[in-house]
């Protein structure tokens, strides 16, 4: 990539590929990740499942149709002969991967899929692909597990990217948290609504992007277009940065 080229940077909860039509259709939501056309892209919902059937095996068809996209897989739990997680898309090269499993108690279990990817400028970004719970007391322990050394603060001084669907429709301790350390980006879209979800009429912002230096934000908005509002119930979040040459963090 050019080194001068900004980083462009998408979260897309693509709801197992299922769209608000009934069909599971991985290459559909590809074709609305080539539009997006992010050096980055965090999904979460995959099924990875390359032994069971066409419909099921998500993770690799997206890719396949993609093409230009390294990509890594963070495995929750099992599904329909395979794994199902978070999955993450990038133009970058990738340096290594890992999942975080922050599951509470018997709740449905969570991960946060962590990709190193290397930027134009040489420098090592963190991206957390992350899924929050849907339960209150869930989200408040894995809030505070993942601004742990066990996740976020494990990265030492390399910058970090925390985006995803956070399942937190309020201002609760997960944001007042991130926001404690990180900026946020506030997305609008055409009618200029902030919120993310459902996607044809949203009412809640489950969906976040977390940045900071040597990140700095130019552009964000949500995807909103026919093929997108029937994909999935969610939107593409979308956030275009900078990296500015003075403020890079050492190492």
């Amino acid at each position: 990539m050019n080194a001068n080229r900004p980083l462009r940077v998408a979260t897309y909860n693509i709801h197992k590929c299922r769209g608000l039509d009934r069909k599971t259709m991985p290459e559909r939501i590809a074709e609305i990740i080539r539009q997006l056309d992010a050096d980055v892209v965090c999904l979460q919902e995959v099924v990875h499942a390359p032994g069971g059937s066409q419909a099921f095996n998500q993770a690799e068809r997206i890719a396949e149709s993609l093409g230009e996209y390294a990509w890594s897989f963070g495995e929750n739990r099992s599904l329909h002969g395979g794994a199902y997680g978070n999955m993450t898309l990038s133009r970058l090269p990738i340096v290594q991967c890992k999942n975080h499993d922050i599951t509470h108690k018997r709740r449905e279990e969570r991960g946060v899929l962590q990709t190193d990817v290397e930027m134009q400028n040489g420098q090592v970004l963190h991206v957390f692909n992350v899924h929050l719970g849907t339960g209150y007391i869930e989200r408040r322990y894995q809030a505070q597990h993942l601004l742990s050394e066990r996740v976020l603060a494990q990265t030492g001084r390399s910058p970090r990217l925390v985006l995803g669907d956070f399942n937190e429709w309020t201002r609760g301790l997960t944001t007042k948290l991130l926001r404690e350390t990180f900026r946020n980006v506030e997305p609008v879209h055409a009618f200029q609504f902030r919120r993310t979800f459902p996607g044809l009429l949203p009412l809640m912002t489950l969906d976040h992007i977390y940045y900071e230096t040597p990140l700095e934000l130019e552009e964000t908005m949500l995807w909103r277009n026919r093929m997108a509002l029937v994909a999935s119930d969610h939107l593409p979040l979308v956030a275009t940065f900078r990296i500015s040459a003075n403020k890079i963090n050492p190492p």
